[in-house]
């Protein structure tokens, strides 16, 4: 007898808790990152929660104030790509057994520093010990004008899709910190797993895309799966050129000694870049504001009428390698 396919995370909550949600308009059938609640007449509250797990979002001896840097900074990360201004965050800590105050501590410490680097504050959450796996989820709230916070929803045909910062690092750098990387020289090897263990949510940049983007995602699960989580959101296709993406010199020399790693860079995800939908009319809009923000952009490719995503490499259409993550 043939067993039955478990469905994946995003078949899940379209079945089982879009529809939960189908009475509120905030929420926006769960087919993006953020909620947005309404706040006064100029603002929206956005809303992301984010839950990361010892050896599954991080390694296992990861310092503590990188813990709590990452928990924040991928909470951060969502709300750059729906446009907010961070505000405030709530914290659940699941500590496992054996746990100790002076690791406490200093995830703590590394709370603080990322308050003070993003404008946040704590504003409340639950503390519990687990017979599993240091457990940490955050619930980040920021505030966009009113009606305007950007989703993956919104994308129209004939828009460009943009990237900002590089593409790859993030994925590359979790092999870098298990070894994985053989040949590729140390300095590259702590660059790229510097990029993967401390994610740089682009927070200005994405407070300026109101305005400038129909849609926009933060780059977690891959390019190939975030870019298309847009197209599908908005009922289209969309085209990436593989050679118009944005690499560091790292990628570079990682990918010339080993082009097989194409597939962590397209789908490896870790990057916390957004991917932008913009219409060409304002394009020029989106490089000012990038400018302002400090923060590469590239144009990578196009929303067009259709379905599904497309990689073209060298000039030719290509097979689509593994999308991204899957959490299940």
């Amino acid at each position: 007898m043939a067993s039955r396919r478990r469905v994946g995370e995003f078949e899940l909550i379209a079945r089982y808790f879009a529809p939960l949600a189908r009475s509120f308009a905030g929420a926006g059938g769960l087919e993006s990152d953020n909620a947005f609640l309404p706040a006064d007449a100029r603002h929206d509250i956005a809303v992301k929660t984010d839950t990361i797990v010892s050896g599954v979002h991080f390694l296992g001896d990861e310092a503590p104030r990188r813990v709590a840097a990452k928990a924040l900074r991928v909470c951060l990360s969502d709300l750059a790509a729906g446009g907010a201004a961070p505000l405030a965050y709530q914290l659940s800590l699941a500590l496992p057994h054996g746990w100790q105050e002076r690791w406490v501590a200093a995830f703590a410490r590394g709370l603080s520093a990322d308050q003070r680097r993003y404008g946040i504050v704590l504003c409340g959450g639950d503390t519990v010990v687990t017979p599993g796996p240091l457990t940490v989820t955050i619930t980040a709230f920021g505030t966009v004008p009113r009606g305007r916070g950007l989703g993956r929803a919104g994308a129209r045909a004939g828009d460009e899709l943009w990237a900002s910062g590089t593409i790859g690092d993030g994925a590359l750098g979790l092999l870098a910190a298990r070894g994985r990387l053989k040949g590729l020289g140390a300095g590259d090897r702590t660059a790229l797993e510097a990029r993967y263990r401390l994610p740089r949510p682009r927070i200005a940049l994405g407070r300026c895309l109101i305005g400038v983007a129909h849609a926009a995602a933060d780059v977690s699960d891959g390019l190939l799966a975030d870019a298309g989580h847009i197209a599908a959101a908005s009922r289209l296709a969309v085209h990436i050129e593989r050679d118009r993406l944005p690499l560091s010199a790292a990628a570079r020399r990682a990918l010339s000694l080993d082009p097989a790693l194409w597939a962590n860079v397209l789908g490896g995800g870790d990057d916390y870049e957004l991917v932008i939908a913009v219409p060409p009319r304002r394009r020029a809009a989106l490089l000012a504001v990038a400018r302002l923000a400090g923060v590469r952009v590239t144009p990578i490719g196009r929303f067009e009428r259709g379905a599904g995503v497309w990689l073209t490499a060298d000039g030719k259409a290509t097979k689509v390698p593994r999308a991204g993550y899957v959490h299940f």
